[in-house]
């Protein structure tokens, strides 16, 4: 069980929370240490977090244990201050080395295909290792962290909802970040599965290095989702992948080609023809490999959903404001 730490603890291990690693919309990230091991501790700030949402992520991440999943050491419940502690990842969140590359160095191949099965074994333990479902439901580049091998954890289940097994789909509502959303979020009725959306859509951003939806592109280019069926249609696959003249994108371009078919089966419109995260698993293994029917079913769907781009309908929730080490 994690430990639960006075407030004082917590603000003497951090020396003042005066070492701060990241930051969103539920507060800060700061380096600590506890005898003698480096932590991370989360501070929550303002309205944005509630009781609800902190008691949601200290009762779910206190309960699982997987190497894909950052650990969770204790919290903080005293008067209004609400604290989680983690393990230190020293690499950061996953968004520091996908969107500045020329800043941080290059993620070769084989890096990136490391990281996508970790993030894919993470999510499949929740799913389907637990004894009741967990979806995260906020599933993106900044809640996902790597230690000093780039071993990738998924973090942060501020969000995260769980779902008796008996269930076929649940009614909450509309949660996430703009850009990962799928398009059953307009109903109101979820299931698992859309954070095997959001898997796709992170697969997308790692290989091409840019964000899900860039305004500061054209009108066309501003969706990646749009770009990936593009370039798809026109038989131009590797013209979306950032390092495309890289000598290891070149020898393993049918490799290239075979993550974005996967990326397209967990994008599909409708929950029900996505691949559950065991499936995508043995794809990433070479055990199995994507039917063409189910590209074509991509390549002939209607635009993505509204759901992307409507502000108003569900609680937004800020990127990462610093993605340093956390």
């Amino acid at each position: 069980m994690p430990t639960r730490f006075s407030f004082e603890k917590l603000r003497e291990c951090t020396e003042g929370f005066s070492k701060i690693l990241g930051g969103g919309g539920f507060g800060s990230v700061f380096e600590g240490k506890l005898d003698e091991e480096t932590v991370a501790v989360k501070r929550l700030e303002g309205a944005r977090q509630g009781k609800k949402e902190f008691l949601a992520e200290v009762e779910t991440i206190g309960s699982i244990e997987h190497i894909n999943l950052i650990k969770f050491i204790g919290f903080c419940a005293e008067k209004s201050q609400r604290l989680l502690v983690y393990e230190y990842m020293s690499r950061g969140s996953l968004d520091r080395w996908i969107y500045n590359r020329r800043n941080n160095g290059r993620l070769d191949w084989s890096t990136q295909c490391k990281i996508i099965l970790d993030i894919a074994k993470g999510l499949c333990y929740l799913h389907e290792g637990c004894r009741r479902k967990i979806a995260h439901l906020d599933i993106k580049p900044e809640n996902i962290l790597l230690d000093e091998n780039f071993n990738a954890k998924v973090a942060d289940f501020g969000l995260s909802k769980l779902i008796d097994r008996d269930q076929s789909k649940v009614m909450t509502m509309m949660r996430g970040t703009p850009g990962y959303l799928a398009p059953e979020w307009l109903t109101s009725h979820i299931t698992e599965k859309v954070d095997v959306y959001s898997f796709g859509v992170v697969i997308l951003e790692i290989m091409s290095g840019r964000k899900s939806i860039d305004r500061s592109r054209p009108e066309e280019d501003v969706h990646i989702i749009y770009l990936l069926r593009e370039k798809a249609q026109n038989d131009q696959w590797i013209d979306l992948i950032v390092d495309n003249n890289s000598d290891d994108m070149v020898a393993g371009q049918e490799e290239v080609i075979q993550m974005m078919k996967l990326a397209m089966w967990c994008l599909q419109n409708d929950s029900s023809h996505r691949p559950s995260m065991s499936m995508v698993i043995k794809v990433l293994e070479g055990t199995i490999s994507v039917e063409s029917h189910i590209i074509q079913s991509f390549l002939n769907a209607n635009s993505v959903m509204s759901v992307q781009d409507n502000q108003y309908l569900y609680s937004v929730r800020e990127a990462s404001i610093l993605s340093g080490p956390r």
